[in-house]
């Protein structure tokens, strides 16, 4: 008997137990992305017009990639009902590339993880966010359409007449510091954004105009006396060489300035002679007092957020949400509880969580739970997680699974068909029985394993000729202990379902 056969019989066109992950399920992509929702959904999600921060802890398998990706699926929806007040959104999930780069800062032992990860602080992270959103930000200003970003709608270009003269300076800045596009050069992609932008910045030029008029006049006065000789002497070369002294000044100036950017910007690799470069495209006035990214502090980077959220809001978008997952999955980590923490605490900052018009959305790990009731005083005064809409524990009671298991089952139904999960059972299995088995199973992914290896296990009993239409209470609880003990042996480290 195939299983596609007992499917049909049942009125569902196709299996909808066959996909684990959020990110190649289709039936939660098409259906209940927007129907099926976590009980602490609301607590999560908030109100786009409002930004919050949520630290939401769930084990493998309990929906926080699909909670993600619901996320992100309303708040694009929002953004369409609510042109020129959206939600800019920004995904922390890949940390590989910044890991990667803050890895080449160091040497020796000290690239080892386990010591790596203790000299990681906050303002990497921030670093890490400003360079997502800076890139994005550029991407769309260049109107590139082969950049993919959430929750983006797309209107045309974005209103650059609303921005003032010194938020397009501080555009170019972030992007001089922060923009990391691997689809041009670095220094190409800048022009292209000042050009965009229109910030013309001819008087920086004066220097080097300098340089050459008096090169040219001493040439001019030599040439034109006939007084070649005088080259034999050295007061010309001083000349030439005095007026080119403020252009040498500017150069020695900012090559220190970008050597210092390079050294404390340790998430990304900024080649340092095209920095320099486009740093001295930008007038030396405008960037006076400006905050730079070139010492190991927060300050810096708590002024350069809020330039970027003041550009942001002068081209539509109030509000900033970030969503940070899948921080089990570098391979520095490598799942290691221990080294996920190091990663994650010094985010846990509640100055940061609670920055204004800021709503970072942590899909963390259940193993790092343990470790909150382990910390201290001063954790807990720095992190303020009573204010931080937090859910310790992702958790799906039997009814919650039971009536998402019927929300697949609609979402894979055939024309005009209605089916159900307990009409996949014969008689001798109540509804109460299915819903204690599930919460056993505790978390979506397990339920939809179980439930696809219980379809093969009945399938596999019964042929085409003799069809039982109706799983048998037998079949469920001998398919149910097998997947419990491998659960249990899971749950020990000692075996892999």
């Amino acid at each position: 008997m195939r299983i596609q056969q007992f499917l049909e019989h049942h009125g569902i066109a196709s299996n909808p137990f066959a996909d684990e992950d959020a990110q190649t399920d289709l039936v939660f992509k098409g259906f209940c992305i927007k129907n099926t929702y976590h009980p602490s959904w609301d607590k999560i999600y908030g109100d786009p017009s409002e930004p919050s921060t949520a630290v939401v802890f769930g084990e493998k398998g309990s929906g926080k990639t699909a909670l993600g990706l619901q996320i992100v699926r309303h708040l694009a929806d929002y953004n369409r009902a609510h042109r020129g007040h959206e939600v800019f959104v920004i995904p922390y999930d890949d940390f590989n590339p910044f890991l990667d780069r803050f890895r080449e800062h160091f040497s020796g032992r000290k690239r080892r993880p386990e010591r790596l990860l203790t000299m990681w602080r906050l303002w990497d992270h921030v670093d890490a966010v400003l360079s997502l959103g800076v890139t994005q930000l550029v991407d769309r200003l260049l109107e590139n359409k082969q950049a993919r970003h959430p929750a983006v709608q797309e209107t045309g270009p974005l209103p650059v007449a609303s921005l003032q003269r010194d938020q397009l300076r501080d555009i170019l800045l972030l992007a001089a510091c922060y923009d990391h596009s691997t689809a041009e050069s670095f220094e190409q992609r800048w022009k292209r954004l000042r050009r965009k932008l229109r910030y013309h910045t001819w008087s920086v030029s004066w220097d080097l105009l300098c340089g050459l008029i008096v090169t040219l006049a001493v040439l001019g006065v030599t040439a034109g006396l006939g007084q070649w000789t005088w080259f034999k002497q050295a007061w010309p070369y001083l000349f030439i060489a005095a007026g080119w002294l403020p252009r040498l000044g500017r150069c020695l100036r900012w090559s220190w300035q970008a050597l210092r950017i390079r050294r404390h910007l340790r998430v990304l690799d900024r080649p340092l002679c095209m920095l320099r470069r486009v740093l001295m495209r930008l007038p030396g006035r405008q960037l006076a007092g400006q905050p730079l990214p070139n010492m190991q502090r927060t300050d810096d980077r708590y002024e350069l957020l809020g330039k970027f959220q003041g550009v942001l809001r002068s081209l539509g978008f109030p509000g900033i949400v970030v969503l940070v997952d899948r921080i089990d999955e570098p391979y520095l980590i490598n799942g290691s509880a221990e080294l996920m923490r190091a990663l994650l605490w010094p985010m846990l900052d509640n100055k940061f969580l609670k920055h204004p018009g800021l709503g970072l959305k942590l899909l963390l790990p259940s193993d790092l739970a343990r470790f909150i009731d382990r910390e201290d005083r001063d954790f807990y005064e720095r992190a303020r997680l009573d204010k931080q809409n937090m859910v310790r524990s992702l958790d799906w009671t039997g009814q919650a699974l039971f009536d998402l298991a019927d929300d697949r089952l609609k979402a894979c139904a055939g024309e005009a068909q209605s089916p159900n999960i307990a009409g996949l059972f014969d008689e001798s299995m109540p509804a109460a029985r299915l819903q204690a088995a599930f919460a056993s199973l505790r978390v979506p992914r397990h339920l939809f394993k179980f439930m696809y290896r219980l379809l093969a296990a009945h399938c596999n009993a019964h042929s085409e000729q003799q069809p039982v239409w109706g799983i048998g209470a037998a079949t469920f609880e001998s398919t149910l202990a097998v997947y419990l003990r491998e659960l249990d042996a899971s749950d020990r480290g000692v075996g892999a379902i």
